[in-house]
């Protein structure tokens, strides 16, 4: 997995392509999402559009990311996600946990409404 950072408005777009299985990639994005925190950005949304796979150590990083974002104040909402992403999600019954929209238009959007 490889992930994009981007800005937008009052956003980090941080756009997830290939496979999320955790490991390493959850260390890399642990210090990119603390790195964001210092800065004081906190209202991330991940674009799930690029991602073809999620194990249950991908969605454990999801889980420890929308911790700590929502411990610093902010939140972490999804977007994009991909019929199996989610209905991944509804399995595990996350899709009551994070806030999830169908673009990342909208997920930005609802950051204006909080």
């Amino acid at each position: 997995m490889s992930f994009n950072v981007s800005e937008r408005y009052n956003c980090v777009v941080i756009e997830f392509k290939g496979n999320v299985m955790g490991g390493p990639d959850a260390v890399s994005l642990n210090e990119k999402l603390h790195e964001l925190i210092e800065n004081n950005k906190t209202n991330i949304v991940v674009d799930l559009s690029r991602v073809k796979f999620m194990n249950s150590s991908g969605l454990g990083m999801m889980i420890g990311a929308l911790t700590t974002m929502r411990k610093s104040g902010g939140d972490l909402r999804i977007a994009n996600a991909t019929d199996k992403i989610e209905s991944l999600l509804i399995i595990t019954k996350l899709i009551t946990v994070f806030k999830h929209f169908k673009s990342v238009d909208e997920a930005i959007e609802s950051y204006k409404e909080s």
